[in-house]
């Protein structure tokens, strides 16, 4: 049988991971490296994606990215199918580099992107690639050198990890790197790479499908995040196939930031421009989430679109995307 699709939607965060297979090397110089990072580059500035953290380790990398309106599986199949012809034609070998199935998890922004961008980029320290953070800070194959200044990478997004930790960057960055360091103490975090990548189950339908028989477990391993996140994924998982059984593909409902903040102002009472206004009253934030909901869940837009709208960081318009669906959702 063919695969099905994997877990995605526009604005996804995904940990990736990829695996020479039995173990092989894929990555065997820096022009092997420097050609792997030139591809995702490419699919970054196309808005694929939006990548936090990443690392290239000898038979195997750690990617942690942000959906675009491609999909996972489309933007993969682009990177490694390119990458091993070219590793294949240099090296004078054939086949299979990587193992079948990359591995990739679903992940709640809070609080598991600052912990994944911490534990992918100590992955060279544990492995003894450097001996310090201080090697660490201008190590050129992972994207902690990027967020630390160090070298520069303009197609990885350093704002959203540093803006967890203040908005002025060379304090921010003290902080970052302060937070990295603590993470040495604590090991492999078992908890974070645990079931979330054992091979992937399946599309979708395949989720609902093991709910449904009760196996709660099986289906949760696909997921990092707390009980509402993954009820959202779940409930999420369901209407696709819903909307596949009854139209084949999905289509998308678009309506531009302007209009859609004048329905949903109109909706919970409040004036339309107490939407971008920094007031936090409880009307005004469940308008909030309900913007952010409908405009990442229901049309597709990015949490980096609508933070620009609204005026607030990309982690909390995704924030308020993934949390539990405010009743009026169900409108759109």
């Amino acid at each position: 049988m063919p695969r099905k699709p994997r877990l995605d939607a526009p604005g996804t965060l995904h940990h990736i991971i990829g695996r020479g297979i039995e173990g092989a090397e894929v990555f065997r110089s820096n022009f092997d490296r420097d050609n792997f990072l030139s591809r995702i580059a490419e699919l970054c500035r196309g808005k694929s994606w939006a990548v936090f953290a990443w690392t290239l380790m000898p038979n195997h990398f750690h990617l942690l990215i942000r959906t675009g309106q491609q999909s996972i599986s489309q933007s993969m199949r682009k990177l490694l199918t390119g990458y091993v012809v070219n590793f294949n034609r240099r090296h004078k070998r054939y086949g299979h580099l990587f193992q079948n199935r990359y591995k990739s998890i679903v992940c709640q922004d809070d609080p598991y992107l600052l912990e994944l961008a911490r534990y992918i980029h100590l992955n060279p320290l544990r492995a003894g690639l450097v001996e310090s953070i201080d090697e660490l800070n201008d190590y050129p194959w992972s994207g902690h050198s990027a967020i630390m200044g160090r070298i520069k990478r303009d197609w990885q997004d350093t704002h959203e990890v540093l803006a967890y930790f203040g908005g002025r960057k060379k304090e921010a960055i003290k902080r970052y790197e302060k937070f990295l360091g603590e993470g040495v103490a604590r090991g492999k975090r078992p908890d974070l790479v645990g079931g979330g990548l054992l091979r992937s189950l399946g599309g979708w339908s395949e989720v609902l499908s093991k709910r449904r028989r009760g196996e709660w477990v099986a289906a949760d391993e696909r997921i990092l995040g707390d009980g509402d996140f993954a009820e959202y994924v779940i409930k999420e998982a369901g209407e696709k196939e819903k909307e596949t059984l009854r139209f084949g593909k999905k289509k998308e409902k678009k309506v531009d930031f302007s209009s859609l903040a004048k329905e949903v102002a109109k909706l919970i009472e409040i004036g339309d421009s107490e939407l971008k206004s920094g007031f936090r009253s409880q009307k005004i934030i469940r308008a909030r989430r309900l913007f952010c909901q409908v405009a990442v869940r229901k049309m597709g837009y990015s949490g980096a679109d609508v933070a620009r709208f609204l005026g607030m960081t990309t982690s909390a318009a995704n924030r308020l995307a993934s949390s539990k669906a405010v009743p009026e959702l169900d409108k759109y």
